[in-house]
């Protein structure tokens, strides 16, 4: 059972999200405003926050920059453009979910977030290069290694899927999202700047007239 905080200006929003959690056995408390989810956050534990972006008083983002950088976060927001989406990652959120969404798929990245959370700081490593994501950071050989917001998603989902080849249009979904409009040369792009930056070009196996492969065998 987890104690969850959803900043949400729209109450019927916040009432629908609230039974469910309760139904699904966690705790929920409610803001209706950015300062009250600041306040509340900093006079209370809570193990998640759900959080709108466009909130009264101070934006989701704004209230975000001034949490506590461990308290897990997720974005339920109407803004559905990638700009958002990544400033949201950016400002080191664990999810965005756009609205209008099922609540059966919010309670599910609530129980995804949840259960990373539980499990402690998620690492990988890989011959020289270490990824840790619950802080969003990678090293090679010791040296931190900047990547962007999407170059670290896209190796998230090279990660979890390790060994398997994805098609670019799977990547494209996983990564970018299902409503990404681009075109699959975004990945073999993304795909070259990781190579580059981690020296994954033996590791990161170009699949034939399918896709890529993130290889752990040696």
């Amino acid at each position: 059972m987890a104690k969850i905080l959803i900043a949400e200006d729209e109450r019927p929003i916040s009432e629908l999200v609230k039974r469910n959690l309760m139904l699904v056995g966690h705790t929920a408390a409610q803001a209706f405003d950015g300062p009250c989810a600041l306040e509340m956050a900093g006079a209370e534990r809570f193990d998640l926050v759900l959080l709108d972006v466009m909130l009264p008083g101070c934006s989701g983002f704004e209230v975000k920059e001034r949490l506590d950088p461990a308290l897990p976060v997720i974005f339920v927001t109407a803004k559905n453009n990638l700009s958002s989406r990544l400033q949201g990652l950016g400002l080191g959120a664990d999810d965005y979910i756009v609205k209008p969404f099922e609540i059966l798929e919010l309670l599910a990245r609530v129980e995804a977030v949840l259960r990373r959370v539980h499990a402690g700081a998620e690492v990988f490593d890989l011959g020289d290069c270490h990824v840790e994501f619950g802080t969003h950071r990678v090293f090679v050989a010791g040296r931190e290694v900047a990547l962007t917001p999407q170059e670290f998603m896209l190796l998230g989902v090279l990660v979890r899927n390790r060994n398997l080849a994805l098609s670019r249009e799977k990547l494209l979904q996983l990564a970018w999202g299902y409503d990404y409009e681009g075109d699959t040369r975004t990945v073999d792009v993304h795909i070259q700047k990781l190579r580059k930056k981690l020296g994954f070009e033996d590791r990161i196996q170009t699949v034939y007239k399918l896709g890529y492969r993130l290889s752990t065998k040696e």
